[in-house]
């Protein structure tokens, strides 16, 4: 394999040199180690090989011959069940005995919370590597792709480096910052056999009351595509083997759903729902990152829940296969997204054949796998899926899986386990955190007094690493509290003050006595997908409580706002001298603390317009009370 990499962040333009050649310089050793004995004997590492060394290997097993021949090899041996196998993407915890083997399974996937019952990375080195086993057992030994949902850092897993949602990654506006959290994020998907990422997110959000806004860079596609495009090449410039792949999503339009369309039966009012903007909007703000994600090398993409004009976009040939493929000349794998094909229509049968006819080449079932596979076989047998579209979906899967070296290393990449959450991962999460911090108001305050004589720290999202990581963090909707290492903004304020310096922690705002200095910390309770949607994001009235209370016992009051979006503050702009907004700065709360006491001050600014009035909210609003890009 060849151990060649792209330029590094050290050797590029812009701030934080010394950071990035710890960083890189981490990554090339564990990456080093890993090549020169991936497939060491210990009792952990899996020492088998892909096939029988006894037997003589059929030609799609020669690393020697080109993606195209070994895929035309392999494609003409397989059975129709062995191709209908591998369209199948099953959630983990819905994988039973044997099910690899039976079915021949082409991928399995974590969904958000999807972890072995040991959350920690040797755990899901274990776990990938025991499904990988059972794929190479079969008659072809296919291996699997194994799927994550690595949005902001490998999310999933206990330990795992959690860098700032892509809302915060867009306030910070550092392509090179992005590329590194790719890199960093490929590097410890590969120490537990992860290779494939469902990221990044191109969505571009036009209506902030949608839970899904803070996976989105901006609501600006100029944005949203360069900041994409950089993750994804920082993501899939490591090389393995296996080498991770990115995917872009959700195709097309996700983020201009319109509030009260979505039909989710557990009451969401906008995810998953109806667009029903012109084709020129879609095609001028929502298509045109695909193609800068193409360009830069997507291989794989994932269909979107929602609809355009009344249809589910799963089941639109003029988008999956017109727009994505005829017009971008998109010639990789197409995912669905999870259980969308079922929506499609109330008959299965159906959805499945409109999905597969309209272009989806692998389903995220994903639970019932006999169920889908004998559903496609009924309708190839009756024709209404063709022979021919099996093989040309195949085809797609099966050269992926060659492209990125999966045949010849199967297996996770446990000399790289060290580096998962490493010192050095966290350095560069950190930058990232500091470099996302926004100031809303009071921008000429900073930086804050190291030798202030006390300060007061308040508020639940001071001291709580769960709140400031938000959704998809541990599990699907996050959760409160100490769910993985961290450091919270508390921590980060006592190391950034000087010794002499007391620092209280009140959750309530109770402060015994007065202090030079109060920082507040408010915001959203963690939350994913439409159980984020909010008919009017706001401070809650205890927030705004809270802040009224530590106002009367501090000299100078700064609330930092922590948001999957922008939110009203009502009362907090005239209580406070200081906002700003931390956006979900992941696992590193001191990274905010240090935008806040550096002397360069905070300096990121607004991806997307903040608000002041619920007049500003959704399309057709009033213009923001600050625009996109302040305060630059």
């Amino acid at each position: 394999m060849s151990m060649d990499h792209p330029p590094r962040v050290d050797e590029r333009r812009g701030r934080g040199g010394r950071l990035r050649r710890v960083v890189a310089a981490s990554a090339a050793l564990g990456l080093l180690l890993a090549a020169c004995s991936p497939d060491e004997d210990t009792d952990e590492q899996p020492g088998q090989e892909a096939v029988d060394p006894d037997r003589e290997d059929p030609p799609y097993l020669d690393a020697t011959l080109t993606v195209d021949e070994r895929v035309e090899d392999l494609l003409g041996r397989m059975s129709l069940e062995q191709k209908l196998g591998q369209m199948t993407q099953i959630e983990v915890h819905s994988v039973g005995p044997g099910d690899v083997q039976t079915y021949e399974l082409g991928s399995v996937l974590s969904g958000g919370g999807g972890s072995p019952p040991q959350n920690n990375p040797e755990s899901w080195a274990a776990m990938i590597d025991g499904l990988q086993e059972q794929a190479l057992g079969t008659e072809l030994g296919i291996p699997l792709l194994y799927g994550v949902d690595a949005v902001h850092g490998h999310n999933n897993v206990v330990g795992a480096t959690i860098f700032p949602h892509n809302i915060g990654l867009g306030a910070a506006g550092d392509a090179d910052l992005v590329r590194d959290v790719g890199e960093v994020t490929a590097i410890e998907m590969l120490a537990t056999g992860a290779h494939w990422n469902f990221a990044p997110v191109l969505a571009v959000p036009q209506d902030i009351r949608w839970g899904r806004t803070y996976e989105a860079y901006s609501d600006d596609p100029e944005v949203v595509a360069e900041l994409a495009t950089a993750f994804l090449e920082g993501l899939q410039s490591v090389q393995g083997p296996p080498d991770v792949i990115g995917t872009p999503k959700h195709f097309v339009a996700d983020g201009a759903a319109e509030w009260g369309t979505s039909e989710h039966s557990d009451g969401w009012q906008i995810d998953q729902g109806d667009t029903s903007i012109s084709e020129q909007e879609l095609r001028e703000v929502h298509l045109a990152p695909y193609a800068d994600l193409i360009d830069a090398g997507a291989r794989t993409i994932m269909g979107s829940f929602s609809s355009w004009q009344g249809e589910k976009v799963h089941g639109r040939e003029d988008l999956m296969t017109g727009m994505l493929r005829d017009e971008l000349g998109f010639d990789g794998l197409l995912l669905s997204d999870w259980g969308a094909v079922d929506q499609i229509d109330d008959d299965y049968s159906t959805a499945v054949v409109t999905a597969v006819n309209a272009g989806v080449d692998m389903n995220m079932v994903p639970h019932d796998a006999e169920r889908w596979i004998s559903t496609l076989q009924d309708a190839v047998a009756d024709g209404e899926v063709s022979e021919q579209r099996i093989d040309e979906a195949v085809e797609r899967i099966l050269r992926v899986k060659f492209e990125i070296g999966l045949f010849e290393s199967p297996f996770s990449h446990r000399d790289l386990l060290e580096l998962v959450g490493s010192d050095a991962h966290r350095a560069l999460a950190r930058e990232a955190a500091r470099a996302s911090v926004t100031t809303l108001v009071g921008q000429e305050l900073f930086p804050l007094p190291h030798d202030a004589q006390r300060v007061v720290v308040s508020g639940q999202g001071g001291n709580d690493v769960g709140m400031q990581m938000g959704g998809w963090t541990i599990e699907w909707q996050g959760s409160t509290g100490a769910i993985t290492p961290g450091t919270t903004i508390l921590e980060g304020v006592e190391q950034a003050v000087d010794e002499e310096t007391e620092v209280v922690y009140t959750v309530d705002g109770e402060v015994d006595g007065s202090a030079e200095l109060g920082i507040v910390v408010v915001g959203e309770q963690p939350y994913a997908e439409g159980a984020g949607d909010d008919p009017e994001p706001s401070l809650s009235a205890a927030d705004l409580a809270l802040i009224e209370r530590v106002r009367g016992s501090v000299d100078e009051l700064v609330v930092v706002v922590l948001s999957g979006r922008p939110l009203l503050l009502g009362d907090a702009v005239e209580v406070a001298d200081v906002v700003v907004a931390a956006w979900l700065p992941g696992s590193e709360g001191d990274g905010v603390v240090a935008a806040l006491f550096d002397d360069r001050g905070p300096t990121g600014t607004l991806p997307m317009g903040w608000i002041d009035a619920p007049d500003q909210i959704g399309p057709g609003g009033t213009q923001p009370w600050l625009p996109r890009g302040h305060p630059g």
